[in-house]
């Protein structure tokens, strides 16, 4: 019983040294990583490649399938790149597989030695985090060398060998066998190399051997399958087409098993060896054979799994996916996403305020439910930056954090803004029958003009964080101030001139333009963000 505990804690340990592996590249390099992926969509051979870096570089298809979903799920990836980047997760798997197999018991207690230095004395730095990256990789190597540790004496216990001899006869029922090992392990690599443990000391054949590897890639699927249950359709889409993919791949190669481990018994080496290569190349020679069916594979999973309509998507709060709080460059990524659509219902505010100034009656109604639909997203995305750990963040993810929480807190605030203005004019205007001036109005509406294209263009400095379009949005500000106060003149002009229109809504014309200033500062910020942050950069 103790051995057996020995043997789930080596898991365990093999799990999580993958996960402070993901974690650590992804907090250093997250961005890096997702432009990598982002880049390489046009092409499938360059797709193939980078799923195969990514996933050696971060130790998980995992990590890989996250980042590759939430390209999907934004519509910046479709769904045919997504399955050949997932091809190229499975093979960098396998490959970091052989990699670690190698004797490498000499360099996990350095790696976290050193990890655990680096990371104590610069915990928020790069260097700190790649101190977090080195202890993970010790982990997983001495992770590994517990798993054949403690799997030895169990695979000698009379009691193994029966239950093993029972793995013999059925391809079906080893592969299956297999895949529950995966998922029973969270980690088709820890099934595999007890599969090839199990092996080396003649519990098992090499032919259920073959079965345990195939069935381990399919586990692998399974759980990709499970863990993404809980997101939206395209999510699940790229969990559903990796997984028909190995099951594809079972399919095909289960009826050769036999043969396979015939010809590979001929072939010097261990039979450690030769399962550790079998998983190698079982997975090289599947992706590649599927790259060309990504395309029917893709429309496949569409039919398969339909998106849920909706009667206003663009207007509709979405669900932040919870899965990517342990990444904050994910996580970040969501909350900016959900921001940028907090900028979109604003701009469709400001456009029925628009409406609301030129007498359109009842948009005043839409423009106060749009504003409680800001408030949504505000305490959706506030709350779930809340749950992001700010001590394990880095300089630039912390400043991201920042960044995200003002720009959301400010839409929050012009929403409320809006709706206000919206309701001064449908109160003081329309109840009693009166208009603005020609004039006032035709000056209303070129400051609303100026204000949108302020809003898009702070959502755009938002996003990318552009020098050049920060200076041109503050240079916006400042002439839209000028702009104001111009109009403000000449509306205290019309009033000398006992304009009778000016006079019935000045107070009301003035208001409006206090309020499209205060309005104007809100969408301006992010721009003094972005350039005190290039300050510092070049001061540093």
């Amino acid at each position: 019983m103790l051995t057996l505990l020995h043997l789930l804690s080596s898991v365990a340990l093999l799990v999580w040294g993958t996960h402070i592996v993901r974690t650590g590249i992804m907090r250093v390099y997250g961005t890096n990583l997702r432009r990598i992926l982002s880049d390489s969509i046009e092409k499938k051979p360059l797709a193939f490649i980078s799923g195969i870096g990514v996933t050696a570089l971060v130790q998980s298809s995992n990590a890989t399938a996250l980042l590759v979903t939430s390209f999907v799920a934004q519509g910046l990836v479709g769904l045919a790149p997504a399955l050949v980047i997932m091809l190229g997760a499975d093979v960098g798997t396998a490959l970091m597989a052989r990699v670690l197999t190698f004797d490498l018991s000499w360099l996990s207690p350095l790696l976290i030695l050193v990890g655990v230095f680096l990371f104590l004395s610069r915990k928020q730095t790069r260097i700190g985090q790649m101190g977090r990256v080195s202890i993970g990789l010790g982990l997983i190597i001495l992770a590994l060398e517990l798993i054949v540790a403690a799997a030895t004496p169990i695979t000698q216990a009379s009691g193994v060998k029966v239950l093993f001899s029972s793995l013999t006869g059925d391809v079906m029922l080893d592969s299956l066998t297999g895949a529950l090992f995966a998922i029973v392990s969270y980690s088709s690599l820890a099934a595999v190399l007890l599969s090839a443990t199990l092996t080396a000391s003649g519990v098992i054949s090499l032919k259920v051997a073959l079965c345990l590897v195939i069935g381990a890639n399919l586990g692998s699927g399974l759980l990709a399958v499970i863990t993404t249950s809980g997101q939206n359709a395209a999510g699940r889409r790229v969990a559903l087409g990796s997984l028909l993919f190995k099951l594809l791949g079972c399919v095909l190669v289960l009826p050769f098993v036999v043969y396979l481990a015939d010809m590979m018994s001929r072939v010097p080496g261990s039979n450690k060896e030769l399962v550790i290569y079998f998983h190698v190349f079982y997975n090289l020679i599947r992706c590649l054979v599927l790259i060309p069916v990504t395309g029917p594979m893709a429309k496949l999973c569409d039919m398969l799994i339909a998106d849920v309509a909706a009667d206003d998507p663009r207007l509709r709060p979405r669900p932040l996916d919870a899965s990517a709080l342990d990444t904050p460059t994910l996580a970040l990524a969501n909350a900016a996403r959900e921001t940028l659509r907090m900028g979109d219902v604003v701009e469709h505010m400001m456009i029925l305020q628009r409406e609301v100034l030129h007498g359109k009656r009842g948009q005043d109604k839409e423009v106060r439910r749009l504003d409680d639909d800001v408030d949504v997203l505000y305490t959706a995305i506030k709350l779930y930056l809340a749950q992001i750990q700010k001590d394990d963040l880095g300089e630039e993810d912390s400043r991201r954090w920042a960044e995200i929480i003002e720009m959301a807190l400010n839409l929050e605030q012009a929403g409320d803004i809006i709706e206000r203005m919206a309701g001064d004019v449908a109160a003081k205007s329309y109840a009693v029958r009166r208009a603005f001036s020609t004039e006032g109005l035709a000056e209303l509406d070129a400051l609303h003009e100026r204000l949108i294209d302020n809003l898009r263009l702070s959502l755009s400095v938002f996003l990318s964080g552009d020098i050049a379009s920060a200076k041109r949005l503050r240079r916006s500000k400042h002439r839209f101030r000028i702009l104001d106060r111009r109009y403000a003149h000449a509306h205290v002009d019309r009033l000398h001139q006992q304009n009778v229109q000016s006079i019935e809504t000045s107070s009301l014309h003035l208001g409006l333009l206090g309020d499209m200033k205060r309005l104007n500062s809100l969408f301006c910020t992010v721009a003094y963000n972005v350039l005190d942050r290039d300050e510092k950069d070049a001061r540093s």
